[in-house]
């Protein structure tokens, strides 16, 4: 991946997301660097619960989408991939419609675990939906 341009990367994670969850739900990325992943994805039906606000599972496969590409790009070299060990999510407001947004920022990025914090955000006013942390055990060959 680190020859690819900024735009071959961005479609190539794009395209990698096609038929898995994160491509069903929508999320599209505009930004990938190894200390800045953002993806943003429009707010459809699907996407809402019952009482007809943002579903908590739709924030947090955003915010563990962007966490996981994020770690892809920080991959040490030698290892096979990562597991996600934890997570956590603060969920601060919610939406009904528009588009969510959210960053992934390195808080820890070592060979064998990461730690990385994602904010999530709504368009219309730029107030923060959730705030998520997780850890990444990188997984290097037996």
């Amino acid at each position: 991946m680190s020859n690819q341009t900024g735009e071959e990367l961005l479609a190539s994670f794009n395209q990698m997301s096609q038929g898995l969850l994160p491509g069903h739900l929508g999320i599209e990325f505009t930004k990938l660097d190894a200390d800045n992943v953002e993806a943003y994805l429009q707010i459809e039906k699907h996407h809402l619960n019952p009482s007809g606000f943002l579903h908590g599972g739709t924030v947090v496969t955003l915010a563990d989408t962007l966490a996981g590409y994020a770690t892809v790009l920080n991959l040490p070299n030698g290892s096979t991939g990562f597991t996600t060990i934890e997570l956590k999510t603060n969920f601060l407001s919610s939406a009904k419609h528009g588009k969510l947004f959210g960053r992934a920022t390195p808080i820890h990025i070592g060979r064998s675990t990461q730690v990385w914090d994602v904010r999530i955000w709504r368009e219309k006013d730029e107030k923060t939906i959730a705030e998520f942390r997780c850890t990444q055990l990188i997984l290097m060959p037996r």
